[in-house]
């Protein structure tokens, strides 16, 4: 019998019947629900928001959080999987759920005090409160600590100032998880996490307009300006760069999954129109400069999946390094930006039509192949981790 066309490995086979079962039902939601919008959405640059209460019920938001908290205490797999799904459909929608759950889901349940926990984490999942992550600055992306939004300390609280950009969610966010630095007794500047809700004075969130990329999505600036952020909203379980780095760590793990899933969209889509497409009196799929594309594709995409599985066990075994993270979100995304390439050349003109998917996969994932660490920053991590010297000094 002919292997999985899109399994090639049985990697199914891995997988636990709950898992499957996860897999299954973010699959049907995307298919019915967000695929026959998402060319409308693209288009006009709009993101669906009113799908968030089916998100939530799926379990999308905080999918790892434990249910005491509002989560649905999922294994990582389950939550890999989810992204996959999610990103099958577009990396606009996977960003959407991702930021929610590991941008802002995350450190709350890991740096939060318990009365935050309690506050936001069920209104998070539930979708009833759409949160947003604020790291990434003007003229600081790949070097975080540079920053410079300040916080300084005030009766009652502190006054934030500072400007964050390119921020998934911002504009519609009901809470920013913003990082800033904070002078300690010592007068030595600490990376802090305050939670900033949407209505604090002196806080606006300007959409950012003009991409060509995660068009389907939110992108915002959010833009302090003397506001008053009080002591209760400080998050108190760190005071370093360890926070939003430990963030960035769970997001990419979720992208290693999500970008298999427009891989696969884009694969599935060559493949079957190779098949279909006639030229010279014989179906494209049949000459052999295309047979080597689809192989090449098929074997990265066996590749990522195996990576992504591993990855997911050593997190839940607690054993995962960040810098494996590293190695399978600069592969997987890398992988999968090629394999749309590959997939617009097969099909010709048509790749460049939003009737096939293809063309808006490969603009998102040049976007992905950029947030959450350049693929040359996630080299350099690991060139550091293998020998021990840093090329970033």
């Amino acid at each position: 019998m002919a292997a999985d066309v899109c399994d090639y490995y049985r990697v199914d086979e891995l997988l636990s019947v709950e898992q499957r079962q996860v897999r299954a039902s973010v699959r049907r939601f995307v298919d019915e629900e967000f695929l026959p919008t998402v060319r409308q959405h693209f288009a006009a640059a709009t993101f669906p928001t009113e799908l968030t209460p089916r998100i939530a019920a799926l379990g999308g938001f905080g999918p790892t959080v434990p249910t005491e908290y509002g989560g649905a205490g999922l294994d990582s797999i389950s939550y890999g999987l989810m992204c996959l799904e999610l990103e099958r459909g577009d990396s606009g929608l996977r960003s959407f759920a991702s930021v929610q759950s590991s941008l802002v889901m995350y450190p709350i349940l890991t740096y939060g005090s318990e009365a935050q926990k309690r506050h936001w984490l069920p209104k998070l999942a539930r979708g009833e409160a759409i949160g947003c992550f604020g790291l990434t600055e003007p003229d600081y992306g790949s070097n975080p600590g540079g920053m410079i939004t300040r916080a300084r300390r005030v009766d009652g609280g502190f006054i934030l100032n500072g400007t964050k950009r390119w921020i998934t969610n911002g504009s519609i966010a009901d809470v920013a998880v913003v990082w800033a630095k904070l002078a300690d007794d010592e007068g030595q500047d600490r990376i802090h996490g305050f939670l900033v809700e949407k209505e604090r004075q002196g806080f606006a969130r300007p959409l950012m307009h003009g991409k060509w990329s995660l068009r389907a999505s939110i992108t915002s600036e959010l833009i302090f300006e003397d506001c008053f952020v009080p002591e209760e909203n400080l998050l108190p379980g760190v005071a370093s760069l360890r926070g939003p780095l430990s963030c960035l760590t769970q997001a990419r793990f979720g992208i290693s999954w999500g970008a298999l899933g427009a891989a696969l969209a884009c694969y599935e889509c060559a493949l079957g129109y190779s098949k279909s497409r006639v030229v010279f009196s014989r179906p494209i799929g049949g000459y052999q400069l295309v047979q080597a594309k689809l192989v090449h594709m098929l074997s990265e995409i066996t590749k990522g999946q195996l990576l992504a599985w591993r990855l997911a066990t050593l997190k839940d075994a607690g054993t995962m390094r960040s810098e494996q993270v590293s190695l399978a979100k600069m592969n997987n995304v890398s992988a999968a930006l090629g394999i749309a390439r590959l997939a617009r050349d097969i099909l010709g003109a048509n790749g460049i039509s939003d009737d096939y998917p293809v063309i808006r996969h490969m603009l998102n994932l040049e976007t992905v192949n950029t947030y959450e660490g350049t693929e040359d920053v996630h080299r350099l991590t690991l060139g550091r981790d293998i020998t021990g010297l840093s090329a970033f000094e």
